[in-house]
């Protein structure tokens, strides 16, 4: 007969095999073990190290367990309309999963006319000043993501003073008190010609990409932020949460 640790750490290890859970997904706790499973904090110990041990999962300390991108493409797979997936920013997502994140700022400055977008067949506007800020995301070197973001200094007074390296979900929250509404996010594919002055991602040939458009709602229906980002189409696959934390105005 199995050990109970072994037997618990098997079932584990069989949802994140399923995709029941999915690279950055944080695993039961200790605490959370001993209770789901009755057992003692030993075997609950040697239940999380058997799965680190063979790889599965890694631990941060002070935040948790989290499973690790074992997949040798480093495919990421994101959520889209998850509250708790956009808050963890793209940099604590990737470090979660055992990856190193790494950022190039091309443009940071600051527009005094505002900006405004088309969002799930609504016209959103960010008055001025914004903040916009155009960066290369990096996951162990390799560039994934194209980003671009419109935040508004109104909102966020004094944002461009802080890394671009944040989660800037958190700073809305946490710094500036903003309560998160809603979040509207559009998902389309397209393609980028090789020698296109648009294709940062140093491909010799056209490349397939997902083009996300979002916007961030605070509790007053003005608008935080507006993000336009490319992201690799060969290293992305994205889910939709069924179950988002805060009731949306619609979906997303």
């Amino acid at each position: 007969m199995k050990p109970k640790f072994i037997t618990i750490s098997d079932s584990i290890i069989k949802k994140i095999k399923s995709g029941e859970l999915i690279p950055g997904d944080k695993i039961p706790s200790e605490n959370e073990l001993i209770k789901n499973y009755k057992i003692s904090n030993t075997t609950a110990r040697k239940t999380l190290l058997e799965i680190e041990s063979k790889g599965w999962v890694r631990r941060i300390k002070g935040k948790g367990t989290f499973v690790l991108n074992r997949t040798a493409t480093h495919q990421l797979v994101r959520t889209l309309g998850s509250i708790d997936s956009t808050r963890k920013g793209f940099n604590e997502s990737l470090k979660a999963e055992g990856l190193t994140p790494k950022n190039i700022i091309l443009e940071k400055t600051i527009l005094n006319e505002g900006v405004s977008a088309a969002i799930v067949g609504r016209h959103v506007i960010i008055e001025g000043p914004v903040l916009k800020v155009h960066q290369l995301r990096y996951a162990d070197d390799e560039l994934m993501k194209d980003e671009t973001r419109y935040i508004s200094l109104t909102l966020c007074p004094k944002i461009d003073a802080l890394s671009t390296e944040i989660s800037y979900f958190k700073a809305y929250e946490q710094q500036y008190n903003l309560k998160i509404n809603d979040i509207r996010q559009t998902l389309s594919a397209d393609i980028l010609e090789a020698n296109s002055n648009k294709n940062h991602f140093g491909t010799t040939s056209n490349i397939a990409i997902f083009v996300l458009d979002s916007a961030v709602f605070a509790d007053d229906g003005k608008v935080i932020e507006i993000e336009y980002s490319y992201y690799r189409g060969d290293k992305y696959k994205f889910a939709i949460s069924a179950h988002p934390e805060y009731g949306h105005k619609s979906d997303d």
